[in-house]
């Protein structure tokens, strides 16, 4: 399975330090706090009746911030096929402008072809000082998939795509060059394409926008079947610039580089949640806030 989140949070989740301390069970409220209060509003990344893979954390939104978690984690149940799930939440703050966020893993990953679901009889419990937490969302239930796990091999320079532990398909890759490694660790599919500015719509083919200013290395490409696999901008991509690289070196500036062909099959076999593993990169292990 993945890695259990650290308890130190990253540099930026400042808020995340308050939420641990939830105090002495026995002394919080369980009903709104005397005086003035303000409502926590809570949001679900994941929507009723969606499908992700196996690696899909359940990602809760606050605002503002809970400044006590006790009452939200006593109430809180998350089931895997009505059974209990052995999990844990773990709070942080990715960037400062955007709420904290509430993740809930269990130990290893989901169990493939099975049903999740989140009870948040929460509306009116205490969220800390002043603050009670909203009744709008209840609850939230949603499947898990096929067992799709990849591994990415940065001295291979290959990807080992496993369905249910079996491999589907070995793909050349070229990773970061010495100056941008790419980052090792468990990330999971993010976002696929990208949507075109000013529209919900996705553009063609899968395709993101990438910009960079570094000096001596400028560029603005529109770069199809583009999956996202990190919230600070790894993606694995078609790059059809480097087919003399890919599966011999790592040249990229740390997003995983694919041929033509290949990043089009991946991107149409990802799902949001499947799970690609990196070894051996050269790279720094990925923060726990970056996806």
């Amino acid at each position: 399975g993945h890695p259990e989140p650290p308890v130190t949070p990253g540099s930026n989740s400042t808020a995340a330090v308050q939420i641990h301390a939830s105090g002495d069970a026995q002394t919080a409220k369980t009903t709104a706090p005397a005086g003035p209060v303000k409502t926590v509003h809570v949001t679900s990344l994941e929507g009723d009746g969606a499908k992700y893979g196996v690696g899909m954390p359940i990602v809760l939104r606050f605002t503002p911030a809970p400044t006590d978690s006790t009452e939200f984690t006593k109430a809180a149940k998350v089931t895997v096929n009505g059974q209990p799930a052995d999990g844990a939440w773990y709070w942080e703050k990715p960037y400062k402008d955007q709420p904290i966020e509430a993740h809930y893993r269990p130990r290893t990953y989901w169990q493939a072809n099975s049903t999740i679901k989140l009870e948040l009889p929460i509306g009116g419990l205490s969220a800390g000082k002043g603050l009670v937490y909203s009744d709008k969302l209840t609850s939230v239930t949603f499947s898990i998939g096929e067992e799709h796990i990849s591994t990415v091999n940065g001295q291979a320079e290959r990807m080992t795509v496993r369905s249910n532990g079996t491999v589907v398909k070995t793909l050349k890759v070229s990773l970061g060059k010495a100056t941008t490694r790419t980052y090792s660790g468990t990330k999971i599919v993010m976002q696929k394409g990208e949507a075109k500015p000013g529209g919900s719509g996705l553009r063609k083919d899968g395709a993101v926008q990438m910009i960079g200013n570094d000096p001596g290395d400028h560029y603005n490409l529109i770069v199809p079947w583009s999956v996202r696999i990190t919230a600070s901008g790894e993606y694995v991509h078609a790059a059809s610039w480097n087919g003399g690289n890919i599966g011999i070196r790592s040249t990229s500036n740390g997003c995983t580089n694919l041929n033509v062909s290949d990043a089009k099959w991946f991107y149409k076999f990802s799902e949001l949640g499947h799970v690609v593993k990196y070894v051996n990169t050269g790279g720094t292990l990925m923060s726990p806030t970056d996806g």
